[in-house]
């Protein structure tokens, strides 16, 4: 498809619908290959459109229209227009009326997973951004804000859970072994949010009592059998609950709150208003059977839904282009939740790398955007770690410039001013600024200019004056969106360590508005080392000239968790750069190194999840932007060599320290799941992934019983990853019996089909074309597809193959899942995106598949607008 035909929204034609829908009674009967659905809605004019003659435009896609009545006469053909997108109707002279509208759909035939549809032996919806349009005719955005009362029909022996938003108003029987339910939802809401779930499912209880003492029943929906995977993330509800009471104000408005845990779903989880919809490795999980990052996962996703119940469900986006103002928000409130129930640092830490690798990437590539973007072809392309990462990190910058009670006073503020409205990222902002009495205008820019800036600080210290000036300056470099940037409202945190790494001051907040501004501290004793960018205090890159002895003392010595994991970033990273290039590292300088790696390793006084932070090497995807950032183009080859030799270099130089600290470690309890005991696992198998470099029989037999006897998944994963790259016995021997013993387990498969997709082998692309035919991958279902392509798509090895296989399958793979999934197909056809980082030979290769991915006359247009946007950058 070429990009012409596409159809550009952008956010300068944003119009008030022409009119609106107060009450919506909705009426969906389920049968054995259809759905009939019948809306009536209460609709009016919008006061605030402009066009007082526009027609009624209903969106409506993939279901065939049964009948059409207008203030209880029936319209015939001539007297609306229908086409494959939507429904009009011209000529409504009444200020206020009653439409109705009937067609049917086969829910059972949607491999989209948009609208309704079935997933195994239930059917559920997913309606973000535009899925309501799938199930019936309405005016699908999210600025229209409806009161839903729905009623679900079906087959009682096939179907005896039937669910809906809202609370329950009544059940009963019906002739032929059917049965209906009653659901209404008493808060306003877009049809983005409408939800229904019809399925044979357990059924797990529980209530948490408000702070205004109201009862809340929780209630849980999942497979049969599942019911013993459910508890952590029936304490994480709870948890989230009381934290939303305890750090916002925030109380559940509902008589319940209901999940439901689905096996087919494109994404994690959705918000949908008092029921929300879980994919399964989502929300089901024990020690047994999910791995600690799965657990901590869930805890994750259930805050960041529950969240949502304000930020994003009483107050809601105005139009798509401000989906930050919900995700941003809410995935920053996820970020506190976590922080607070577990590690404050380890999780700040991982919220970095995960904007690192991710989004800093994303910035630098052809699908460049800003956190509210100006114009898409595809929604669907912009649920991005721009959106939700920086988005977050953008509201993270706020509480940093007003303070936490100036946030919360901000956030008060905000709910005060729009629950029940649909607004955009401008008031929100403008709530911040007034509840503070400060200036964000410049601010908003982190909202409407994309990229990725660099600040670079330079020191002068007078030691007569006592006077230590700071030369800062900052750019953002052409993006592939955008060609001129502007300078931004940046936050920098600095600290000033003394020669013993004591603090001479507290944490400054430097405000940087212009290209380069001069900042002076007074009254500073002796020389100091500067502690830079503290907390991560804004998504930037730093530029300063750190020697080697600065970072090192900043690696022993910084009170703040940020800086002292990349001051060990910085060296690994510089170190394992110049080996990529060829060039020795200076013993003296390696042993430093190795020396301040094992000062952290060795002191228990730190969290073993930080001391496992410090002591993971950077990835090849973050090494490779390194690379591009210094101006050189990604060689995956020498990467993979140049971390294979850190690994090797601090296997051997740390030897004795790391069997001694996984001798502590490695008779942990197995079923903890509170954030220490994952922090211990993690260090733990890091050690083990460490002892693994001599490849000696003893070490691969304990790895390999690790994979297979330990009682965590945790730990049986590790296993599985670390012999994953080996060629031995004891590889292939774990393998199979772990497909023996889980091989009925869908989810945990999971885990087996990405370990071996993520493997370090040159024939791993032989694997993964066997894996596709595996008993247990369904080439349909989004997680498996994620498990196994998405995992190969990431593999450095296998994905950069310099003959260019890997390239040609993932296109392939692409063009074939894009047929019936677009949402699978766009998230692998972003592993394209960042072709032009590549050194040359490998460019050429990716540009071709891109040129056939894009010759095909049939492509998504989620798929079309990242291959083509790729193309063009």
């Amino acid at each position: 498809m070429a990009m012409s035909k596409l159809i550009e929204k952008r956010l300068a034609d944003y119009t008030p619908p022409d009119f609106l829908i107060d009450q919506a009674v909705v009426d969906i009967d389920i049968r054995d290959d259809h759905a009939r659905v019948t809306a009536r809605y209460n609709m009016r004019r919008n006061p605030k459109s402009k066009n007082k003659n526009a027609s009624l435009v209903l969106n409506g896609e993939k279901q065939r229209l049964m009948g059409v009545t207008l203030d209880g006469a029936v319209l015939s053909h001539k007297e609306y227009k229908l086409t494959d997108k939507d429904l009009t109707i011209p000529n409504i002279k009444a200020r206020a009326f009653t439409l109705e509208v009937a067609s049917t759909h086969n829910p059972y035939e949607n491999t989209e997973l948009y609208g309704l549809y079935a997933a195994g032996n239930m059917l559920n919806t997913q309606c973000e951004s535009e899925g309501f349009r799938k199930i019936i005719y309405a005016l699908d955005r999210p600025d229209v804000l409806t009161v839903f009362t729905v009623t679900l029909h079906a087959d009682r022996k096939k179907y005896p859970i039937l669910l809906s938003n809202g609370n329950p108003v009544s059940t009963g029987k019906e002739k032929n072994g059917r049965h209906f339910a009653v659901w209404h939802d008493p808060f306003p809401k877009p049809c983005y949010l409408f939800a229904v779930v019809a399925g044979d499912l357990d059924k797990v209880t529980d209530s948490f009592v408000t702070r205004s003492r109201r009862k809340v029943a929780i209630e849980m929906y999942v497979a049969k059998g599942k019911k013993p995977e459910t508890a952590f993330a029936m304490r994480a509800i709870k948890q989230a609950m009381k934290w939303d009471e305890d750090v916002f104000g925030l109380e559940y408005d509902l008589d319940r709150f209901m999940i439901v845990s689905t096996p087919n779903f494109n994404s994690g989880a959705m918000e949908n208003k008092g029921l929300n919809i879980f994919n399964d490795v989502c929300v089901l999980g024990r020690a047994e059977t999910a791995s600690d990052n799965i657990i901590s996962f869930i805890q994750r996703v259930v805050g960041h839904e529950y969240f949502h119940n304000w930020t994003g469900d009483r107050v809601t986006c105005r139009d798509w282009f401000q989906l930050s103002l919900k995700e941003g928000l809410t995935v920053f409130r996820e970020q506190e939740f976590m922080g607070d129930m577990n590690s404050i640092p380890v999780e700040r830490l991982g919220n970095v790398r995960m904007m690192r690798n991710v989004q800093f990437a994303e910035d630098a590539g052809a699908m460049s955007h800003p956190v509210r973007p100006d114009k898409y072809q595809s929604i669907r392309n912009f649920y991005t770690a721009t959106v939700y990462e920086k988005g977050s990190e953008v509201i993270r910058m706020i509480q940093t410039l007003v303070g936490k009670k100036g946030f919360r006073k901000g956030m008060d503020l905000y709910f005060k001013r729009h629950d029940g409205q649909a607004v955009t990222c401008d008031d929100f902002v403008k709530a911040m600024a007034d509840a503070n009495k400060i200036d964000l205008r410049q601010f908003m820019l982190w909202y409407s200019q994309s990229g990725t800036p660099t600040v670079t600080v330079r020191s002068r210290y007078d030691a007569k004056t006592r006077k230590l000036h700071l030369s800062v300056k900052q750019k953002t470099k052409p993006t592939a969106d955008q060609k001129k940037k502007q300078p931004l409202h940046i936050p920098l945190a600095v600290g000033l360590l003394d020669e013993k790494g004591r603090n001479m001051i507290p944490t400054r907040i430097l405000e940087l508005k212009k290209p380069a501004q001069e900042f002076v501290f007074n009254n500073v004793k002796t020389r100091p080392v500067l502690s830079l960018l503290r907390d991560f205090s804004a998504p930037v890159r730093l530029d300063y000239p750190y020697t080697d002895q600065e970072l090192l003392f900043l690696l022993a010595h910084d009170s703040d968790a940020f800086c002292r994991w990349e001051a060990s970033v910085k060296l690994l990273t510089k170190y394992m750069l110049a080996l990529a290039n060829g060039k020795t590292v200076a013993e003296k300088t390696a042993d430093a190194l190795m020396d301040g790696l094992r000062a952290v390793l060795r002191d228990e006084k730190l969290d073993a999840d930080f001391r496992a932070m410090v002591l993971s090497l950077p990835t090849e995807g973050e090494l490779g932007l390194a690379q591009v950032a210094g101006g050189q183009k990604i060689d995956p080859d020498a990467l993979v060599d140049a971390r294979k030799a850190m690994m090797l270099r601090i296997a051997y130089a740390l030897r004795p320290d790391i069997e001694h600290v996984y001798g502590q470690l490695k008779t942990l309890s197995s079923k903890a799941t509170d954030g220490v005991s994952m922090g211990k696992r993690s260090l733990k198998n890091l050690c083990l992934a460490y002892l693994a470099q001599d490849e000696e029989v003893a070490t691969r037999k304990l790895i390999m019983a690790t994979a297979i006897q330990s009682t965590n998944m945790t730990d049986q994963v590790a296993g599985l990853g670390i012999l994953s790259s080996t060629k031995t016995v004891e590889r292939d021997e774990a393998f199979a019996l772990f497909e023996k013993r889980w091989g009925n387990a869908p989810t945990i498969m999971d885990s087996w089909f990405a370990a071996q997709a993520r493997a370090k082998r040159k024939n791993v692309l032989k694997d993964v074309r066997r894996l596709t035919k595996h008993p247990a991958y369904d080439g349909k279902n989004p997680n498996r597809i994620s498990a196994l392509v998405g995992a190969f798509a990431n593999n450095i090895v296998g994905f950069h193959a310099v003959d260019g296989s890997g390239y040609k399958f993932v296109a392939d793979m692409i063009v074939h899942i894009d047929a019936f999934n677009p949402d699978s197909a766009a998230r692998l056809a972003k592993g394209f995106a960042r072709w032009r980082d590549y050194e040359l030979k490998r460019q050429k290769l990716m540009q071709t598949e891109l040129r056939r991915i894009a010759a095909h006359k049939k492509l998504s247009s989620s798929v079309s607008e990242i291959v083509n946007k790729s193309l063009k950058a």
